[in-house]
């Protein structure tokens, strides 16, 4: 339970944070450095995939050596050419 709480008041305050940063770096004209950088990182830490995992464990995950797999199956295709318009028909 402390921990929840921990989490969601660093969150909260590095929120504002950088909300601040923002904020004071679109309406004042004396903003910095400082602010940049944290507008900057609250934003570059959004880019961030936090809901990572390793392959092996993701759900629905394609196993090692499938697209190898399907490479080497679409070279050694069996499908007839496409007909040419100038052919004209067979007759039967």
């Amino acid at each position: 339970m402390a921990g929840r709480i921990a989490r969601w008041g660093a969150a909260l305050g590095l929120g504002a944070l950088w909300w601040w940063a923002v904020l004071r770096l679109a309406l004042t004209p004396h903003a910095g450095a400082l602010e940049g950088a944290v507008a900057a990182g609250g934003w570059g830490l959004s880019l961030l995939p936090v809901h990572c995992m390793p392959k092996a464990r993701a759900a629905g995950a394609v196993g090692q050596g499938r697209w190898r797999d399907a490479w080497r199956v679409s070279l050694a295709t069996t499908a007839s050419p496409h007909p040419r318009s100038d052919g004209g028909s067979d007759p039967s």
